[in-house]
């Protein structure tokens, strides 16, 4: 296929790409500060998929390791010797549902005065971290017991009361989404207690919640990130004649260079001190 010489133009100009001339243009324009927050919007939503993931692999793995039909989450960590992986998993779990729930407020401005959902969040995680710590024995420890289960019901309580709203309130902002969280609410929240009630006290129930959850936070990650992160876009090519060249701008990191810049300087500045005495 033969090449045309505006695509030629775009190529070199590619190939010839400098950071600090494309944030002169970029400033010159007053783009800079769009293109950084588009950047930032791409790199938020990376972290949060990368996160989720390695929650959901994570869930489904500690979930698995006995027969999550006969055994609960508290079951494997306190009857088997899987305590330790019992307490990490509370952890990575706790903090993956509350970082992406928290990047989700950000993103659509939905925490600003709302501190109480913030606080309840952070709760979720202290109450499902202290579900994992304390031990689950009805017969050695009766009181232990009894708290766990109380951590445990908190634990869903809080997260409901931070979350549900949330996602009423971007059902209320995309009527295009209202259908679909309908029915993943449904799904996971009314899913997993009809799992309760059907296979009774066991680890599917559990499974069913965190991994629907989890999902139900991918999907919304997803397309929220992504209606951002095009509409950002859209103001940023506008006005660009060449868009070859301006693809080549809006993936390239512009801060990446000033970083690694900095540090550099700063280790220079440590193994030779008159560097910025000089400066």
């Amino acid at each position: 296929m033969d090449m045309t010489e505006s695509d030629m133009k775009g190529v070199i100009a590619m190939m010839t790409i400098d950071r600090e001339t494309i944030r002169r243009e970029l400033d010159q324009k007053n783009l800079l500060e769009l293109h950084r927050e588009l950047t930032r919007e791409r790199k938020w939503r990376t972290g949060v998929m990368i996160v989720l993931m390695t929650a959901l692999l994570f869930t489904i793995v500690y979930g698995t390791l006995e027969n999550p039909f006969v055994y609960t989450f508290s079951n494997i960590g306190n009857f088997f010797a899987y305590r330790w992986l019992f307490i990490v998993w509370s952890i990575v779990s706790g903090l993956a549902i509350q970082t992406a729930i928290l990047a989700l407020f950000r993103l659509e401005d939905y925490a600003k005065g709302k501190k109480t959902k913030n606080i309840f969040l952070f709760l979720s995680v202290v109450f499902l971290v202290a579900t994992a710590l304390i031990p689950a024995l009805r017969e050695e420890y009766p009181f232990w017991h009894v708290l766990h289960f109380v951590t445990a019901i908190l634990h869903a309580l809080f997260v409901f009361a931070a979350f549900i709203p949330f996602v009423l309130f971007v059902s209320k902002e995309n009527p295009r989404l209202r259908l679909i969280i309908s029915l993943c609410i449904a799904v996971v929240w009314g899913g997993a207690l009809l799992a309760l009630f059907l296979a009774g006290k066991s680890g599917l129930f559990e499974m069913w919640f965190y991994v629907g959850m989890i999902l139900f936070l991918l999907y919304l990650s997803l397309i929220l990130f992504e209606e951002k992160i095009v509409k950002l876009s859209v103001a940023f090519l506008r006005d660009e004649a060449n868009l070859n060249e301006a693809i080549e701008k809006y993936f390239i990191d512009l801060e990446a260079k000033t970083k690694k810049a900095k540090r550099a300087a700063a280790s220079r500045e440590a193994t030779d001190p008159s560097a910025s005495i000089d400066r």
